[in-house]
């Protein structure tokens, strides 16, 4: 297995990580550095007790998608290939291969769940002996700068007009105004993450309505829980999450919820792994 690992400042300066508590930023920094050529590693509890992480400082990683974990304990490092290029002579495949098959790289190099719904075809490109060489480079090739694909422009996912909505402009400020007038927050819908999560959402064909229904639903559902910290665009417009939210709640959702909002200090207390809503 490679020894060195690198990381990349477009993921490490932004908002959403530097809004995080610094114990659970110095976790990223370790997991990284313990995870496989792949980016996986099957011992992230034990690393966080190693370093005297928290196990909210974990949840934090997870609840953001930092680290995506799957159901046998095995977590991944979802920007990986952001971050690190490997040579070849240096390059081991992960042992996890069964978790990594359950994930397809997107064109910002970033892991995703495949969908659960139908079978698809992983994106990530493999070798003739199966080993993936995106982020495998040759020794007369250092080059360690990131390498971004344009987000590719999908059909309607629900088919609800037919067509491609790329050429409409995409509603930012519109959308995170409604999550900030429904959680009493500030967030800025220049934010690259929070773009990025609700362009791909938009691609894949769902509307300005739809990302509304997703914030009224879960604000109504979530008012004066401890869940309502997760009222945020990194939990709400997630892959994984956003059309089990869109059908969540029939019932007519709270005009304003009764409080909350996701501060400075985001105050996740005592809070079990069963409890997470994703």
């Amino acid at each position: 297995m490679a020894q060195r690992r690198m990381f990349s400042k477009q993921i490490t300066d932004t908002d959403a990580f530097l809004d995080m508590p610094a114990t659970a930023q110095n976790l990223y920094f370790h997991l990284n550095m313990h995870a496989d050529d792949d980016g996986f590693l099957g011992n992230a509890k034990t690393i966080r007790r190693m370093i005297g992480a928290s196990e909210d400082d974990l949840k934090v990683l997870v609840a953001k998608q930092f680290i995506l974990v799957f159901p046998d304990g095995v977590a991944v490092i979802r920007d990986w290939h952001i971050h690190n290029y490997i040579q070849k002579d240096r390059y081991h495949p992960t042992v996890y291969e069964k978790d990594k098959q359950k994930l397809k790289l997107s064109n910002a190099k970033q892991y995703e769940l495949q969908p659960a719904k139908k079978p698809v075809e992983s994106t990530i490109q493999e070798n003739a002996s199966g080993v993936d060489t995106s982020c495998i480079q040759d020794d007369n090739k250092m080059d360690t700068e990131v390498r971004l694909g344009k987000v590719r422009l999908g059909k309607s996912k629900n088919n609800k007009k037919g067509t491609s909505q790329s050429a409409e402009p995409i509603p930012y400020k519109e959308i995170i105004d409604h999550l900030n007038k429904k959680t009493g927050q500030n967030l800025h819908s220049t934010t690259k993450s929070y773009q990025r999560l609700i362009k791909a959402r938009w691609n894949e064909g769902y509307t300005l309505q739809d990302f509304k229904t997703v914030i009224d639903n879960k604000a109504f559902e979530w008012q004066g829980t401890e869940f309502w910290k997760y009222m945020v665009p990194g939990t709400l417009f997630a892959t994984r999450h956003f059309d089990d939210y869109l059908n969540a709640n029939k019932r007519k959702p709270a005009s304003e919820p009764v409080s909350g909002g996701y501060g400075g200090d985001l105050g996740i207390r005592a809070i079990n792994d069963d409890d997470l809503p994703f």
